[in-house]
């Protein structure tokens, strides 16, 4: 089975292609960009295909990160590969941009725990026991206070291989023997983890992918707020 795998939730924009029969990345493309990534991920996608001397119509099963992440970014993602899935008749799989984050760093084995910046002193975070193989998810998706993500770590009670664009800043704020901090090429988003997280997920039609935010957008929030006001 040959997957697609896209991922634009962050500021990377990546594809990458997985044969999974042979269990072999086939091209892969990564690229940390300030343009849109509307201008850049199709691309990217052409130009992997040509790379491994594949067609879109050989393509089996297209996966996308589907949040939580940046709100335009995700929307892109998902949005080019429901219009891929009914274009080919496809199917298409959503994969948690924070599973995907743990699955770059799957060759660690013990708990992995995904860090990725939402606002102020919040982020999203979730953490998984990893085999070397699979992921167990120790906890739920949640956006929460770093201060709170370190009380949960610190009450594991076990190392954890840090991960995510706020891995970084978390490691060096909360100074511990029990944080690993993940290298650069495992550390940010890339299609090789959603690609990895497809293959435990039930794929779906193009016209059921959603994505999945874990926190109103902006748009919403102001809304409620006028809701409350007006209560």
């Amino acid at each position: 089975m040959l997957t697609l795998g896209i991922d634009t939730s962050g500021k990377t924009a990546s594809a990458a292609l997985f044969d999974a029969d042979n269990e072999v990345f086939l091209a892969g493309t990564s690229l940390y960009t300030q343009k849109t990534h509307s201008q850049v991920i199709m691309p990217i996608v052409k130009d992997i295909l040509a790379q491994a001397g594949k067609t879109v119509g050989d393509i089996d099963l297209i996966a996308v990160a589907d949040g939580p992440g940046s709100y335009t970014g995700l929307r892109i993602g998902v949005a080019a590969v429901k219009a891929m899935g009914f274009a080919l008749d496809c199917k298409c799989c959503g994969v948690s941009t924070l599973e995907a984050l743990a699955y770059n760093n799957i060759a660690h084995k013990g708990t992995i725990c995904s860090i990725m910046k939402a606002r102020g002193e919040l982020v999203y975070t979730c953490s998984y026991k990893s085999d070397g193989y699979g992921l167990e998810p120790l906890c739920d998706e949640q956006i929460i206070p770093r201060d709170q993500l370190a009380e949960f770590l610190a009450f594991n009670g076990t190392e954890a291989l840090l991960c995510g664009d706020g891995a970084a800043d978390f490691f060096t704020a909360y100074r511990s023997p029990m944080f690993i901090l993940a290298p650069p090429q495992g550390r940010l988003q890339n299609a090789y983890g959603v690609c990895l997280g497809a293959m435990s997920k039930q794929p779906v039609t193009a016209d059921e992918l959603e994505v999945s935010y874990l926190q109103k957008v902006k748009a919403e929030k102001d809304l409620q707020d006028k809701m409350n006001n007006t209560k």
